[in-house]
């Protein structure tokens, strides 16, 4: 299986040549690792931290940043299985994150203090998916 951790440089263009003048919501699925995988150099590499340990010290360390650019989890949920897709893609955390604009998505992901957590997340995770949605209207069918 392909791990997904960070965008890479195509999509995250992508994203940016997307409105940055309105709100979006982001699904996050997140599966973890078993143990976390810091850098040798980093202090917690051998702390023996799981996943969700250092997924833990991500979000902590970011919190503050959400609230300043006025971002948000709308939903949070538990997996329990898959209806429609692959198999094999569980996840261990499964989350809608709002963002007042694109513009502030990106303000928080190039904060140095977000780029100095980004750390933890890349030990935590063995793989993702982040998909940018915009907001629609409600209704009673599908389509």
């Amino acid at each position: 299986m392909t791990s997904y951790v960070d965008p890479d440089r195509d999509q995250f263009e992508a994203f940016k040549t997307l409105d940055r003048n309105k709100p979006i919501e982001m699904l996050n699925l997140v599966r973890f690792r078993a143990e976390a995988q810091y850098p040798p150099s980093h202090e917690l590499s051998e702390a023996g931290l799981n996943g969700a340990q250092a997924y833990h010290k991500y979000g902590a360390e970011t919190a503050p940043i959400l609230e300043r650019i006025g971002a948000s989890i709308l939903w949070r949920g538990i997996f329990e299985t898959t209806l429609i897709g692959p198999a094999d893609e569980t996840w261990d955390a499964v989350f809608i994150a709002r963002y007042p604009t694109a513009h502030a998505f990106l303000e928080m992901v190039t904060d140095p203090v977000y780029r100095a957590a980004v750390v933890h997340r890349q030990a935590a995770v063995e793989t993702s998916r982040l998909i940018r949605c915009g907001s629609s209207e409600g209704g009673k069918t599908f389509g």
